[in-house]
């Protein structure tokens, strides 16, 4: 029989620790193998491990669980099957209503055996019925799409939009009109501005960025690229069911995250 992997993100050791010990009592032959203290973290190690199974803490330094699923969706090899995936939150709204329907399963802090025990019949039921899980990436992209404004979701009062952006080019601040914008792609702490004309980076991150856009005008297609819809000229579907953006008056080829896909489905 093929040994089930888990990975767990906590960024509390203890309660990590408490839930490993947990499942080793519910269900013996499940391999912890791995663990991650913070978002960043899970997410290679995931990527590095491509565990059948994730318990992600939606409150986590560095990424949310939210953002840690929403890049693995993005970013999980297309051969490999999506893991479950176990939300853990302190928080009863967060679980009740978004995690109930865009996870496995959701575990409540503090986590109660009776309860975790619950869960590991749900996981074990779920991966004893599906031999092929191909559609658990499908599923968790369409429950993405949903849970997408509540990631990039900021205070109303930071929302006004945008016209022009001002950004730092050596000791002078070139003013870019909003128009001439081809997409924004998100640094590690910028974003480049990229015009037909030339790159700028602004300190800003795309959390703060989106909710000053019209949301007609600017696409995000990626969950580090905005792109002006008005400039794209085509899309273009590969092999894989990839989708590469081109646009006027940029020779750069612009990748589509599966969470965004559908934006480009034929009308």
């Amino acid at each position: 029989m093929q040994t089930i992997r888990a990975l767990i993100a906590e960024d509390e050791s203890i309660l990590a620790l408490t839930l490993i010990n947990m499942l080793e009592k519910l269900w013996p032959d499940l391999r912890i193998c791995s663990s991650a203290e913070n978002g960043v973290a899970a997410v290679q190690e995931a990527l590095t491990q491509l565990p059948d199974i994730l318990f992600l803490d939606i409150k986590m330094p560095g990424k949310t669980g939210l953002e840690v699923a929403q890049e693995l969706a993005e970013e999980w090899p297309d051969k490999q099957a999506f893991p479950l995936i176990v939300y853990v939150t302190a928080y009863d709204e967060f679980a009740i209503e978004a995690f109930e329907h865009a996870a496995s399963d959701y575990l409540l802090k503090p986590i109660s055996e009776e309860r975790l025990s619950k869960t590991v019949k749900r996981l074990q039921s779920k991966l004893a019925n599906s031999q092929d899980r191909s559609g658990e990436l499908e599923r968790m992209v369409a429950q993405l799409r949903n849970l997408v404004p509540e990631i990039t979701a900021v205070p109303p009062q930071q929302a006004e939009k945008l016209t022009l952006i001002r950004a730092a080019v050596g000791n002078q601040i070139r003013m870019i009109p909003l128009t001439d914008v081809l997409y924004f792609e998100a640094t590690d702490k910028y974003i480049n501005v990229v015009t037909a004309e030339h790159a700028s980076l602004i300190r800003l991150s795309l959390r703060e960025l989106l909710p000053q856009l019209d949301g007609q005008v600017f696409w995000q297609i990626h969950r580090g690229t905005i792109v002006n819809s008005q400039f794209i000229q085509t899309a273009t579907r590969d092999e894989s069911g990839k989708l590469t953006l081109k646009l006027r008056g940029s020779a750069d080829k612009i990748q589509v995250s599966r969470v965004y896909a559908h934006l480009f489905k034929q009308m």
